[in-house]
């Protein structure tokens, strides 16, 4: 049985990831406040923004940077998007 969390991204109750993606209290946090569908959703993007960008995962300023752009995402900030990204329409 799935867990349900109230999901900060989404503002509603969704199933919530089955364990924190990291350790700490960054992961407690997203554990119990991000739902599966919003951590995909970030997983996907995140992608697009590393690879956009070149970013090195290696590099302690890159490695920051995606931390702070996830923290924006998940808070419904504006956050940066890969250049040319469109969305695919919803039918």
């Amino acid at each position: 049985m799935s867990r349900t969390v109230h999901c900060r991204k989404h503002k509603q109750d969704l199933p919530g990831l089955a364990r924190a993606p990291f350790p700490g209290t960054r992961g407690e946090d997203i554990f119990q406040n991000i739902s599966q569908q919003a951590w995909d959703e970030w997983q996907a993007h995140q992608t697009m923004i590393i690879n956009e960008r070149h970013l090195n995962m290696m590099d302690p300023n890159d490695r920051k940077f995606i931390m702070d752009e996830m923290d924006k995402f998940f808070a419904g900030e504006d956050f940066a998007k890969a250049e040319g990204f469109v969305p695919p329409s919803k039918n």
